[in-house]
């Protein structure tokens, strides 16, 4: 697997939703989240940070729709962590958005700023319901009184699951659908398995699903991404099992930390995914990495 060369490329979440190629279904998805009906693609703005790596995090889409910033993430392993990670990338947001606009965050005149909407997309294995909302306040320790709330709304698109939500938008659920139809097909964990299941669902979509022709075209690209998509949940459920046989011993959290520094050691994960999922930025990742190497 090149865990190494992930942090380069998009999701196929992104490439489908995020781009300005395909715009008209990132407005289909808003309609279909936000139980509106535009119909002129130009009212978008994408807004996502394209940088490789911008202070330590990077988010799959995010959009400006009238005065609304949307930030998107297509998860397929569940992570508690979630609303901490979008304030962090909300935060880097505003500040591109008012340096974009010459705006003065420090003027005694109140800056007028678009009202954040944060949405998780998950599809992984584990069993959620339609829909959770994920707080910032459930990290706090019980009874604490905090002056901050994060609030997002996390979505299941597994195919079968919110059937109005995947019935209003067509291309997420063609989208579902492909990825049901991958590990319908796939019988092992070997990368040949893997990519022989992806060509075949690729070829078994019906001919009329709007994103065929789309994949097709960009065939290559679409089994990178979803094949390092697949390796990296994979590597986490594996991480998830080992950090829970060894948190038993040394506590989970610490357990589970070493465990990420364990994998992105042997290159099995970057440095930026064992950050994103110990819900860190990347340098507070290193700090602490140093730390406990500094102490053992």
């Amino acid at each position: 697997m090149a865990a190494d060369n992930i942090r380069y490329k998009d999701r196929l979440f992104t490439f489908l939703f995020g781009s300005e190629e395909n715009k008209a279904w990132t407005l289909s998805l808003y309609n279909a989240v936000n139980n509106s009906d535009y119909k002129n693609p130009s009212i978008i703005e994408i807004t996502t940070i394209k940088e490789i790596m911008y202070m330590g995090m990077k988010n799959d889409v995010s959009i400006l729709v009238t005065v609304e910033m949307h930030l998107w993430e297509q998860q397929s392993t569940f992570n508690p962590n979630t609303p901490l990670r979008m304030m962090q990338y909300l935060g880097n947001l505003y500040e591109k958005y008012i340096k974009q606009r010459r705006l003065n965050k420090y003027s005694s005149k109140r800056m007028e700023l678009p009202a954040p909407r944060l949405i998780v997309f998950f599809n992984g294995t584990a069993d959620q319901p339609d829909e959770v909302i994920l707080k910032l306040s459930d990290s706090f320790p019980k009874g604490s009184i905090s002056d901050v709330e994060v609030q997002v709304r996390m979505l299941n698109i597994n195919y079968g699951k919110n059937q109005k939500l995947l019935d209003a938008c067509k291309p997420l659920m063609e989208y579902s659908w492909l990825v049901a139809k991958i590990r319908s097909i796939k019988k092992s964990n070997d990368e040949n398995a893997v990519t022989s299941a992806i060509d075949q669902a690729i070829t078994a979509m019906p001919d009329d699903f709007i994103i065929k022709p789309f994949l097709v075209a960009h065939k290559a690209e679409v089994k990178g991404m979803l094949l390092e998509e697949y390796n990296e949940t994979e590597v986490m459920e594996l991480f998830k099992e080992e950090g829970r046989e060894e948190g038993r011993e040394e506590g989970r959290e610490e357990g589970e930390f070493n465990m990420l520094v364990n994998l992105a050691g042997k290159k099995m994960i970057t440095i930026e995914q064992a950050a994103k999922e110990a819900g860190m930025s990347v340098d507070e990742f290193l700090q602490k990495m140093t730390v406990i190497k500094n102490n053992s």
